[in-house]
């Protein structure tokens, strides 16, 4: 007879915490502010005035994690936009520019694997977000004008 005990039972549900947990405590190794927590969702909400990281939402979501800054809203579909954006995603270290599902909000996105996660990984993704801001903030701003 196969019994199943209540740990194991419930094992998936604690590792995606204990993913979670991980997560959170890595962020404020960084010096990251973290802003807002959806614990049930898994969501953390953090910020960086100096390295221009304004409400960046990181989910985990096993087997990934998400991390995601909103950038700006385009007023045009404009072709010459969307070539400068897909032509720097090739610069960015980690991470990319995308699209939401409206095709007018423009994302900073990348995904980490969360099993073998460490601190090094998200401190790469947030460095490659914040160099990104930095490099590229004048032409954002001059996209979002059109």
């Amino acid at each position: 007879m196969f019994l199943i005990t209540f740990e194991q039972q419930f094992k998936p549900f604690n590792r995606m915490k204990d993913n979670f947990e991980k997560v959170k405590n890595f962020v404020l190794d960084l010096g990251y502010t973290i802003s807002k927590t959806v614990e049930e969702d898994q969501i953390i909400v953090i910020n960086d005035e100096d390295s221009g990281i304004a409400n960046c939402v990181i989910g985990c979501a096993d087997p990934i994690l998400i991390m995601e800054q909103f950038l700006m809203e385009l007023n045009s579909d404009s072709k010459e936009i969307f070539k400068s954006l897909l032509m720097k995603n090739r610069d960015i270290i980690h991470g990319a520019f995308v699209l939401d599902e409206t095709g007018k909000k423009v994302i900073f996105r990348d995904t980490l694997q969360i099993s073998n996660l460490n601190k090094n990984e998200i401190e790469g993704s947030l460095n490659s977000l914040s160099l990104l801001l930095s490099e590229y903030s004048d032409e954002l701003i001059r996209f979002s004008k059109k």
